[in-house]
């Protein structure tokens, strides 16, 4: 089995940074005293499934890069309705 040492550095760090979502996810909601999904949440999310990704291909495992894959797609389309959604609320700028 390779360890290239690179390739688990990668690994690890793409697991931490999937691990901290839930850690943000906890501590704001124990701010808030209600669950919450906070939007750092989605971008942890979004960069620890890219980099898990980039380590599942590495490593050749097809179970793990389509989990990774379908992830990433359901991470992008919940920023894109946050996006959307602030886009809808903000009122457009005034020009002079």
């Amino acid at each position: 089995m390779d360890h290239d040492p690179f390739w688990l550095v990668i690994g690890f760090l793409g697991q931490g940074l999937f691990s901290a979502r839930f850690i943000v996810q906890w501590l704001k909601s124990e701010k808030l005293k209600k669950s919450v999904v906070p939007l750092a949440f989605w971008y942890f999310s979004l960069a620890g499934g890219t980099t898990l990704l980039a380590y599942a291909i590495h490593r050749g495992d097809p179970v793990f890069i389509v989990g990774q894959g379908a992830g990433l797609f359901i991470y992008l389309r919940n920023l894109w309705f946050i996006y959307h959604e602030h886009q809808q609320v903000e009122p457009p700028a005034s020009h002079p």
